[in-house]
């Protein structure tokens, strides 16, 4: 309740008896509930008017996915390059078509370079890393 302790309260009442005094201190208690009372009717009424105006979809949008506290850069284009990932190794792991007779000398230039002949990508796995001294492999076809 606003960064206020249960003792700080306590001390913020005695401190309203003092100054209000017990004459006036009802009357300022009872324009508090009504200021109260008021700003929920007030609430209420707002959020009425908003599933009215927007309609049933207002209650299917979850609203802890859109609390910006929730936001993390890193997760999000972590995701986001995962997704195309996972896209272009569909293909492969459905299995790539063979090359012809035509392309075994292309081929076996691009394995010693450490490229696949295939448009499926790298001839590296995925998740594994260089060797010392082994180079990286290189798409023609990209650059």
């Amino acid at each position: 309740m606003l960064g206020i302790n249960g003792l700080e309260l306590v001390v913020l009442a005695i401190i309203a008896v003092v100054v209000l005094g017990p004459e006036r201190l009802p009357e300022y208690a009872a324009q508090l509930a009504r200021l109260v009372k008021g700003l929920r009717r007030m609430a209420t009424g707002a959020r009425e008017q908003l599933r009215e105006e927007v309609g049933p979809e207002l209650d299917d949008v979850d609203w802890r996915k859109l609390d910006p506290r929730q936001y993390d850069p890193r997760r999000i284009i972590k995701e986001a390059l995962l997704d195309d990932f996972e896209d272009v190794l569909k293909p492969v792991s459905q299995g790539a078509p063979k090359p012809s007779a035509a392309a075994a000398p292309a081929a076996a230039t691009a394995a010693a370079a450490g490229i696949s002949a295939t448009r499926s990508g790298p001839s590296v796995p995925v998740g594994s890393r260089l060797g010392a001294g082994q180079a990286a492999p290189y798409d023609r076809e990209a650059t």
